[in-house]
């Protein structure tokens, strides 16, 4: 398995009201989510931003919750889970948060609980 270190950059970055409109909900439910850890959310320019590849417009993306409780369970901050989603594993083909787009999920499900081992 061969993973390179520098992770892509996602598509484009949302800001939270961005994110509540996408998901149509309010932005305290969205930084709710944040909390709960069901949505990953950085500060990039100063501002708290979501990968817009993490949501799946109406919802976040069906397996995402799922893969950043097994990471935080594993000792990832939000920052560590970013880099391992968006880190390319040829292994995979391709990064964790695209195999999750392209409903490779029960893979990365998979790698992300081997973590905590």
């Amino acid at each position: 398995m061969r993973v390179t270190d520098t992770p892509n950059e996602p598509a484009s970055w949302l800001p939270l009201p961005d994110v509540a409109e996408r998901l149509d909900m309010p932005v305290n439910r969205v930084r709710q989510l944040i909390r709960e850890g069901r949505l990953l959310a950085l500060r990039r320019e100063g501002v708290l931003k979501t990968p817009v590849d993490l949501i799946d417009s109406p919802m976040v993306l069906k397996h995402l919750p799922g893969v950043l409780t097994l990471l935080h369970d594993a000792g990832y901050n939000d920052e560590e889970a970013f880099r391992w989603l968006y880190t390319p594993d040829d292994s995979l083909p391709g990064a964790p948060a695209e195999a999750l787009r392209d409903n490779r999920a029960t893979e990365v499900k998979r790698r992300a609980q081997a973590l905590g081992f």
